[in-house]
């Protein structure tokens, strides 16, 4: 599970769907939400987590995606079994894991300290601790 420090900055409403914004000290998220807690609100501190298996890596990206997360950093550890990879990436504050193939892995030809962008969903974020 990945964590991440934020503070919402926008909420916006249509009918029971929310779309969240949130900043960090570096990167901006998105998440949308069918439920959102009443002490949810702007200027709020809170930490964002998403499920290792829920984010994907790209090598080299360029062009537009309609993923909403998009964290540039570099990967710190590689740990490759005979079907899974989990991947450790730094994006300056805060560590995201990705859990893919090891096949996907390979075809990338990931390796510690290359440069990868980190792509998250907006449905693949959930609030964890309000503070």
């Amino acid at each position: 599970m990945s964590k991440f420090l934020v503070t919402v900055q926008k909420i916006q409403r249509d009918e029971s769907l929310h779309l969240v914004s949130f900043q960090s000290k570096k990167h901006r998220y998105q998440m949308i939400s069918l439920t959102l807690e009443k002490e949810v609100e702007e200027g709020v501190q809170l930490y964002l987590e998403t499920k290792a298996t829920s984010v994907a890596v790209a090598k080299s990206f360029e062009g537009d995606l309609s993923c909403s997360n998009q964290l540039q950093g570099r990967i710190v550890a590689l740990e490759s079994s005979k079907l899974l990879t989990h991947i450790t990436i730094d994006i300056d504050d805060s560590i995201i894991e990705s859990i893919i193939t090891s096949e996907s892995a390979k075809q990338m030809q990931l390796q510690v300290d290359d440069r990868v962008t980190a792509l998250i969903k907006s449905s693949d974020l959930s609030i964890g601790e309000i503070l």
